[in-house]
């Protein structure tokens, strides 16, 4: 019995598995699908339609939209920008999200920040703070390591030279012994659900510093959204504030908002 029961879930299991991916080849081919095509093309119920979209969404494997689902935005650009490239875009946006994120630390606090270009633009707006700052960037540190009043702490490990960050066992395991008041990330890419990075290592830095934080912040412009890259590293539900330009789309911006607060610059 318990036999026949195995098997009949291992049936369903790829059953599901052969149906998921019929709809994810529909969606890529046409672009967007309606619940209704799908149930048409498969014979299935409208409920197995909307639970499979809603799982393969969540698995960022396309975007679900009001009745149906469209496919992921395809990129140009497979490769990882270094942290120079990354610098001479949207610097205006960065500007006004990174003056908005410095309003939310106050003297005293202990907090930390992770690597990338508009996290590097968030530390130089703090360079004559009261505040301690702990950081796995190494262009945040050496734009930090002068101040008169910044309590600085630069995290080692395995060091990444595109990106100037300090990751691995080493790095995690010193900042998951620490607490912060804050934790200020950004990001690759951001759907209504995830938040994504290119390396596996970066993200699992910035996850424990999350995890370890009292308040967490998303600093990321509008073009980051509704994109996917390697990694998922956390989810949208459980930051404290996204703060962004106010180009974010209105369709995106609804759905982050049933999530997250969300701020607008």
């Amino acid at each position: 019995m318990n036999n026949n029961t195995n098997k009949q879930t291992e049936r369903s299991i790829m059953k599901k598995q052969l149906r998921q991916d019929r709809i994810l080849d529909l969606v890529n081919a046409q672009g967007t699908i309606t619940v209704s095509q799908i149930m048409d093309e498969l014979n299935v119920s409208d409920m197995t339609v909307r639970r499979d979209l809603t799982e393969m969404s969540d698995r960022g494997l396309l975007i679900r939209t009001h009745g149906g689902a469209r496919r992921l935005p395809v990129s140009d650009d497979k490769t990882e920008r270094s942290h120079t490239e990354k610098s001479e875009i949207q610097n205006d946006e960065k500007s006004r999200i990174v003056s908005k994120a410095a309003s939310y630390v106050h003297d005293g606090e202990t907090i930390f920040i992770g690597p990338g270009t508009t996290l590097s633009l968030f530390a130089e707006e703090l360079r004559n703070r009261t505040v301690r700052i702990v950081t796995n960037s190494l262009p945040v540190f050496e734009l930090l390591n002068r101040s008169q009043s910044v309590d600085l702490l630069l995290v080692g490990g395995e060091y990444r030279a595109i990106t100037g960050a300090f990751v691995g066992t080493v790095s995690c395991n010193a900042i998951r012994s620490m607490h912060f008041s804050k934790a200020f990330i950004s990001a690759n890419a951001v759907s209504d659900t995830s938040i994504f990075t290119y390396s596996e290592a970066e993200g699992e830095v910035q996850k424990i510093a999350l995890n370890q934080a009292v308040e967490t912040f998303l600093l990321a412009d509008s073009t980051k959204f509704e994109r996917y890259d390697f990694y998922d590293f956390y989810k949208v539900a459980d930051l404290t504030h996204i703060i962004t330009d106010q180009g974010l789309r209105s369709e995106d911006l609804e759905k982050l908002k049933t999530k997250t607060d969300v701020i607008l610059v």
